[in-house]
């Protein structure tokens, strides 16, 4: 929500909020989501994104998703998403942010070989310069701390900024 918020915030001329459920399963707190529509957030419900288009120069061009409905109950008692065949539609857009949680999906360690982790599943990241075990490889915000403020993730954005700046200048 801070996201979205945000960036309507800074100039983006539309923005949606992608999600898989509907309103009701949406973790957000209900205030929030009455705001984000009050400033003209564009939600997309029982949506799925499937992939992120780009051209020839890897510029954002669309979000290909897929449509959704609400199936059995997992074990925690959230209604599963469901894919509807032949749905699949397109999203135009330049700019993409994922917010999938608070924490990095598992599959980031089984692409990144040397990415070192914590017993909490968090990225294992320096706290002054987010540099990571993977050379070259930058991390911080709700991926190394877990479910944090949107401040201290944009903290450690501007700490790792500098030194991803450091580290491409070769110091």
């Amino acid at each position: 929500m801070d996201t979205a918020r945000s960036a309507l915030r800074l100039g983006a001329d539309e923005v949606s909020i992608v999600y898989r459920r509907g309103e009701e399963e949406m973790s957000a707190r209900r205030e929030e989501i009455a705001h984000a529509k009050e400033e003209g957030i564009i939600f997309r419900l029982l949506t799925n994104p499937v992939r992120i288009l780009g051209d020839e120069k890897f510029n954002v061009k669309a979000v290909e998703c897929i449509k959704m409905k609400l199936g059995e109950p997992d074990k925690s008692g959230r209604r599963s998403s469901v894919p509807v065949e032949n749905s699949e539609f397109k999203i135009p857009a330049d700019v993409v942010v994922i917010a999938i949680g608070t924490s990095p999906n598992p599959i980031i360690f089984k692409g990144s070989e040397g990415l070192e982790q914590n017993q909490k599943g968090t990225i294992v990241a320096d706290e002054e310069t987010g540099a990571t075990s993977k050379c070259g490889v930058f991390a911080g915000g709700d991926g190394v701390t877990g479910a944090a403020t949107v401040i201290s993730a944009m903290g450690a954005g501007k700490k790792a900024a500098k030194a991803i700046g450091e580290y491409l200048k070769g110091k």
